[in-house]
């Protein structure tokens, strides 16, 4: 497993990757946010798209991205990649009840977005959708694997 890029400060250390993710999920808030300012609610189809929770994790060979799209079906959803950028859309339909006692899950346009933290193989990347979690396993690129160098007496 790779380790994370850490920078020292004060004697503590700090996870840069880690830090990177919490900014780019705050921005994504933000961005959230100013759009229901805007009058354009999560999930009710207005000017705004929800964003769908989500893991990013690494393994020695490829990042992995999970994603909770409860409800969406494959032909819902659309996976772009753009050198590092991940760019995931989509919508949940809503499902229509006869009474609704209370609504608590996001139907409408979706939109996930996310750099990932290292060069890519885009032609090797797939994309699995089971029990409403969209999995997709990008590959890294040979110059972004770590590299194992012998050492000689």
């Amino acid at each position: 497993m790779a380790l994370l890029a850490v920078r020292r400060r004060g004697g503590e250390m700090f996870p840069a990757r880690e830090i990177e993710d919490t900014y780019d999920r705050l921005g994504q808030l933000m961005n959230a946010a100013l759009g229901e300012a805007l009058g354009a609610l999560p999930g009710d189809g207005g000017m705004g798209a929800w964003v769908p929770m989500a893991d990013v994790s690494e393994t020695e060979d490829s990042y992995v991205v999970e994603i909770d799209v409860p409800g969406a079906r494959k032909d819902q959803i659309d996976v772009q990649l753009s050198e590092r950028e991940l760019i995931v859309t989509g919508q949940v339909e809503e499902q229509e009840r006869q009474r609704r006692h209370r609504r608590m899950r996001r139907t409408g346009q979706f939109e996930l977005r996310t750099t990932l933290p290292g060069d890519v193989d885009a032609d090797r990347v797939e994309a699995h959708l089971s029990d409403g979690v969209l999995t997709i396993t990008v590959p890294k690129a040979e110059a972004a694997k770590p590299k194992h160098i012998e050492v000689s007496a």
